[in-house]
């Protein structure tokens, strides 16, 4: 019987079920199987009265917590229950040195749960009955992997065993191991002041490598860095990180320490000294490559973080680097925005509190905009119409090649799916795997692995028919406020399907190539970033096709300029961020993609210099709305997010 259950009452019940079956087993002389059902009560609820009875009935029933050992073995894979349960069997019995490192090993697999509020560890007078070297390892396992700083769930349940170890420093204040490990804990509960304290006096004591490395850690949360930095110096240059393996970590730790100050050139040198010494350190390697990135923001140094994880699997910081150097950037993390004049007029009315998807809009602009921004209108508002007055040169509408692949079809300026709805089960599958965040590219590609058995139709189908979003709360968000995310979500994912359909092809010749190839260069759409997207993607984790990827980029970049000479292109900010996010491209296309883009941001700013003959476009993008039942804005509304920025609805990621 499982003592885990979703809320406390039924925590409560199924533990007071577990102590009475228990019971039961005690009085029939089965106390291995009562052991075994009071360690499944323990995980259920640890502060249930009863549970600690009943393990008192059991330790008298073996003949005394002693003997009750037994009933609780540590060998091998042990149970967290177990270990809980023979924490407090081993404090009735008098071990306390025991009892503590059992709980500190609680704390530290599950630190939210309240092991420490124990009525023997509050005992006043157990700091004088345990030896303080079994404390400090005790606390350096249970703070070994805690977070820092501690959320306030975990925090109030580690307080009590935070307390205790500061009752065990007031009696043994000249015990070096012991104030550096306090010094952890306390930093991590937050009183920055005390640790500090805790970690000088260690430093003091004893000048030494853990000494300094907790004072630096204490000083750096307590928002003195230089300090720390003088600290961690000056123990580096009592042992050089090049010739002691165990100091390289805290030569790592001070090159990112100048990284976080603003001064990642003065960090380089220290990774560099690690490097020539251990060219395969675990963290100096990727260390490099984000103070490279905090130099210049170049994607490139991403990409070798990627490339370094793939080569290097069991180096985690890697990819620790790379989801924290992703996080929200466009493409790198999450979908690129919309610019259309169709979705910022969908913004405006969505913002009407008395907007549903009842109301009824007509929306008129001036040139063809992509057809994918006319689904977002109407998933939103599936009673709107959308119409263009003019098409631009070169015309949007035409593949940039041949193409035997085709989603779309016109009449005139009206758009329609030329492929068929996905089966339902497709289409729901894609729907519980889009996502508008992702951890790193690598990980929206291996994400997408769900879609490869579906058939590349359906693939296709889900393009121009996108299910509507998830019934949860983002999904909620997004119909409401900015269902252009999810379309794009959506159709990135499916084109993320189709870049895994027939894998065992070789790339060339493959399906999944010939398909995303005609989708990047077919007629002007958001379809043609995704399809990007699931190609950059491609080129991220599969090195060999990067040549090939860039070629594919490349033209369609280079398109979308000529075209921004004649009409606006309104995915060419997006196209441009696609290209960076491949820096595998040339130099050329790179720069060529950021003068794009800081082109298209002077225009948005409303500060772009009249542009050149050649260059000026025919017209800004307009559009307008009428119709009896389009409400009228209650007040001003929000400004739509420039391309690569969500609003704040959107906090998870």
């Amino acid at each position: 019987m499982s003592g885990h259950t979703d809320d406390e009452g039924g925590e409560r019940l199924a533990a007071e079920g577990e102590v009475a079956v228990a019971r039961l087993a005690i009085d029939s002389g089965d106390l291995a199987h009562a052991a075994d059902h009071l360690c499944d009560a323990v995980l259920a609820d640890p502060q249930l009265p009863e549970l600690y009875e009943a393990l008192a009935e059991l330790c008298a029933a073996a003949g005394g917590p002693a003997a009750a050992r037994e009933l609780f073995p540590l060998g091998g894979q042990v149970y967290l229950g177990t270990a809980v349960c023979r924490a407090h069997v081993e404090a009735a019995a008098g071990d306390w040195d025991a009892a503590v490192a059992l709980l500190a090993s609680a704390i530290q697999y599950e630190p939210a749960r309240p092991w420490a509020h124990a009525a023997w560890l509050a005992r006043e007078d157990l700091p004088g009955l345990v030896d303080p070297d079994a404390v400090a390892q005790a606390v350096a396992r249970a703070t070994g992997a805690l977070p820092d700083p501690l959320p306030a769930e975990p925090a109030d349940a580690v307080r009590p065993f935070h307390d205790f170890v500061q009752s065990v420093v007031a009696r043994h204040g000249d015990h070096v191991l012991l104030l550096a490990m306090a010094s952890g804990l306390t930093r991590r509960l937050g009183d920055t002041d005390l640790a500090v304290e805790l970690a000088e006096r260690a430093h003091r004591l004893a000048p030494g490598y853990l000494p300094a490395v907790m004072l630096g850690n204490a000083l750096r949360s307590a928002g003195r860095p230089e300090r720390a930095l003088a600290v961690w110096e000056a123990e580096l240059a009592r042992v050089a990180p090049d010739r002691d393996d165990s100091s390289s970590y805290l030569a790592v730790d001070v090159a990112e320490l100048y990284g976080t100050l603003g001064r990642p050139a003065e960090g380089l040198p220290w990774l560099d000294r690690v490097l020539a010494a251990e060219p395969d350190h675990p963290k100096a390697g990727p260390a490099r490559y984000g103070l490279r990135h905090a130099l210049d923001g170049d994607p490139a140094h991403l990409l070798g973080l990627a490339d370094h994880h793939r080569a290097n699997p069991e180096h985690e910081y890697a990819q620790e680097l790379l989801e924290r150097l992703s996080h929200r950037e466009p493409w790198l993390g999450l979908v690129s925005g919309a610019t259309e004049a169709t979705v910022n007029v969908l913004h405006q009315v969505l913002a009407n509190p008395d907007a549903g998807r009842d109301t009824e809009i007509e929306c008129t602009a001036s040139t063809l905009e992509p057809p994918s921004s006319v689904l977002a209108v109407r998933l939103a508002l599936p009673r709107a119409t959308v119409d263009y007055q003019a098409v631009g040169e070169p015309d949007p509408r035409l593949p940039l090649t041949g193409s035997t692949t085709r989603i779309w079809t016109w009449d005139g300026t009206d758009a329609r799916p030329a492929v068929p709805p996905p089966a339902p089960q497709s289409a729901e599958l894609v729907r519980s795997t889009a996502e508008i965040f992702w951890p790193t590219v690598p990980a929206a590609y291996d994400h997408a692995v769900r879609l490869a058995g579906l058939p590349l139709d359906d693939l296709l189908g889900v393009l121009v028919h996108p299910p509507v979003p998830r019934e949860d709360e983002l999904g909620r968000a997004l119909l409401a406020h900015q269902p252009e995310l999810w379309v794009r979500a959506v159709q990135v994912f499916a084109c993320l399907g189709i870049a895994h359909h027939r894998a065992d092809q070789p790339w060339e010749d493959s399906e999944r190539r010939r398909v995303l190839r005609d989708l990047l260069l077919g007629p002007e759409d958001w379809v043609v970033e995704a399809a990007g997207f699931a190609l950059v993607a491609i080129g991220w984790t599969q090195p060999q096709t990067r040549a090939d990827v860039a070629d594919l980029l490349r033209q369609r970049l280079h398109h979308g300029a000529r075209a921004r000479r004649t009409r606006v292109v309104t995915i060419l900010r997006s196209l441009s961020a696609l290209v960076l996010a491949a820096p595998w491209t040339s130099g050329e296309d790179r720069e060529l993609a950021r003068h794009l883009m800081a082109r298209e941001d002077a225009a948005d700013a409303g500060a772009e210099s009249e542009p050149e003959a050649a260059e000026r476009p025919e017209g800004k993008r307009t559009a307008e709305t009428s119709a009896a039942s389009a409400p009228e804005p209650a007040s001003e509304p929000e400004p739509a997010p420039r391309p690569g920025r969500l609003r704040r609805f959107f906090g998870r990621g």
